[in-house]
């Protein structure tokens, strides 16, 4: 890890546990996080910040993860930031929409904290490693 840069993560979710949850796992890891309730403002927050890595929901209440997801790799400012799926949808037809999204990762929950943490080791850029 870069000392003078922190592994940044943004982490769009709606759900307060799960929320609280990520972003306790990534920090114990050493990632600074930005947190996102309202999906429809990820862009603009991913765009401010420019993370290492985008944690997204996929159901949404105002707007799908999977539209924000096009609309992130429709940017060409953010477009290279990888994008890890995690959601409550597990079939292989699930994962195959959301690969088809944009989206680099994918986890089905409730998240295991071994894979979590290393689906976003493994998504992260190795300038930020």
């Amino acid at each position: 890890m870069s000392k003078d840069r922190s592994r940044t993560v943004l982490v769009v979710e709606d759900n307060e546990l799960n929320m609280r949850l990520f972003c306790d796992l990534l920090g114990a890891y050493g990632f600074k996080t930005f947190q996102c309730r309202d999906g429809a403002k990820a862009v603009e927050i991913a765009r401010k910040e420019l993370p290492d890595l985008i944690i997204m929901d996929i159901q949404l209440p105002e707007v799908s993860g999977l539209d924000i997801t096009r609309w992130l790799k429709d940017d060409k400012k953010v477009a290279h930031i990888p994008v890890l799926a995690v959601t409550a949808f597990a079939m292989r037809t699930d994962e195959q929409r959301v690969r088809e999204a944009g989206c680099e990762g994918y986890l089905s929950k409730p998240i295991q904290i071994a894979s979590f943490i290393r689906a976003v080791e493994s998504l992260m850029p190795k300038e930020a490693a």
